[in-house]
């Protein structure tokens, strides 16, 4: 029987193009009773000729939940988040469960739609990167009644599970391997802070440390927007016009960083005797240059794998580890010298 495709397909559709009962397919569908493989192979290779998809909502109305993952991120420009979805899908795709992903471009006002939309579905849990929320966000989470792991950040308190790094040691760290290697007079340059709390973590632990050894940072720069080249090779060139006299420049993250590289590589500056170069994520794709970076590796991958797991370990009604701070490395690459 030709099926209309003004209309969605059903059970009977499928159970008439295998020959056997809708109570059969839906068996065969559900992964539920025995069914002979021969009945299942005729089930599923009727319904993949068909093109049927099962309709789950009145299963997700049942059980008030569906096997969706809500993955509440501020950026899919920025070359982080796509390697924390990576980590996701790589645990995800082993159950029945599956990530759906919403994008926050860094806003608070943008999250709380984000999370209303998400939560109205009712999904199986919510990874959401940040520990920062405003208390309408909160509010829902708290009383979703579904695990919610918070990702990226170790440095707060969490609604229900976390998944992270510190930032602040991560600044206190990179300060410290700065300062050891003899670099006095330091520049930073780095995303605006009110909307980047990671980032502001960083420069908080990174200037404390700078503090106690009796250091201040010299001149500093902030800009809004993508985490580009250009702006890395532009903000940098300001900088050292207006700052000639420093020794170090430490970048928010990767991108920019290899921005301000590039641009002292141009002009004929030694790197990293005249001038030492520092940055954050540890992004892949910068491992192409012939001149190495200095940077910190987020644990990017590893944030999402485990995040993936405490959702689905929850589901399946297994003890997790959920306050889990992960410890980064710094790469001193060739623009950071060691003695």
């Amino acid at each position: 029987m030709p099926h209309d495709n003004r209309r969605p397909l059903t059970l009977r559709d499928v159970s008439e193009a295998s020959g056997v009962s809708e109570m059969t397919v839906s068996r065969v569908l559900r992964n539920r009773g025995d069914v002979s493989d021969a009945t299942r192979e005729r089930v599923l290779a009727a319904a993949r000729e068909l093109g049927y998809v099962p309709n789950k909502i009145a299963g997700a109305l049942a059980s008030n939940q569906v096997n969706l993952v809500a993955v509440i991120i501020p950026s899919l420009s920025n070359m982080v988040f796509p390697e924390v979805m990576t980590g996701i899908n790589e645990v995800l795709e082993d159950t029945e469960l599956q990530p759906v992903v919403g994008v926050t471009d860094y806003l608070p006002e943008k999250e709380e739609r984000v999370l209303y939309e998400m939560l109205s579905w009712r999904p199986s849990g919510v990874i959401i990167a940040g520990l920062e929320h405003s208390d309408a966000a909160k509010a829902m989470l708290e009383s979703s009644g579904i695990p919610v792991v918070e990702i990226m950040d170790t440095d707060g308190k969490p609604i229900d599970a976390m998944v992270g790094i510190s930032h602040r040691r991560a600044g206190a760290e990179m300060a410290r391997a700065i300062l050891k290697q003899g670099y006095q007079r330091i520049g930073f340059m780095g995303t605006k802070m009110p909307l980047d709390h990671r980032a502001r973590k960083r420069f908080e632990g990174f200037t404390e440390v700078l503090a106690k050894n009796g250091i201040e940072i010299e001149d500093r720069d902030f800009y809004s927007g993508g985490s580009a080249l250009a702006k890395g090779r532009e903000m940098t060139q300001r900088m050292l016009e207006r700052s000639p006299e420093l020794d170090f420049l430490y970048y928010s993250n990767d991108m920019i960083g290899a921005g301000g590289l590039l641009y002292l590589l141009d002009n004929g500056i030694d790197v990293p005797g005249q001038v030492g170069l520092a940055a954050f994520n540890g992004v892949e794709l910068l491992q192409g240059l012939s001149t190495q970076l200095a940077t910190m590796d987020a644990c990017r991958r590893e944030i999402g794998q485990m995040a993936a797991r405490i959702i689905a370990g929850r589901q399946a009604r297994e003890e997790t580890e959920d306050h889990v701070t992960l410890m980064p490395k710094i790469t001193y690459g060739d623009t950071l010298r060691r003695r």
